[in-house]
């Protein structure tokens, strides 16, 4: 797959300079920054696939944001 990033300049001209120090290619510092951003997400990414935890962060969230609280001990048993 091929994907178009568009960099600002500045950052773009960093990266081409730290490339170049290192006898990098700019694609494979790009790939591995990816690989990283992925991996430190792995965990995120399966909680959410857990429905139930998900609809658990759900609720959470919305009774944050009213100042509210949900008891951890209802949301373990499933209650």
């Amino acid at each position: 797959m091929s994907t178009t990033v568009r960099i600002p300049e500045d950052k773009r001209d960093a990266l081409k300079t730290i490339a170049g120090i290192e006898k990098r290619d700019v694609n494979e510092i790009l790939s591995e920054l990816i690989d990283d951003y992925i991996e430190r997400h792995k965990e995120t990414l399966e909680i959410l696939s857990q429905p139930e935890w998900a609809a658990a962060i759900s609720e959470g969230l919305n009774a944050s944001d009213k100042n509210e609280t949900v008891s951890w001990r209802k949301k373990k048993s499933g209650k």
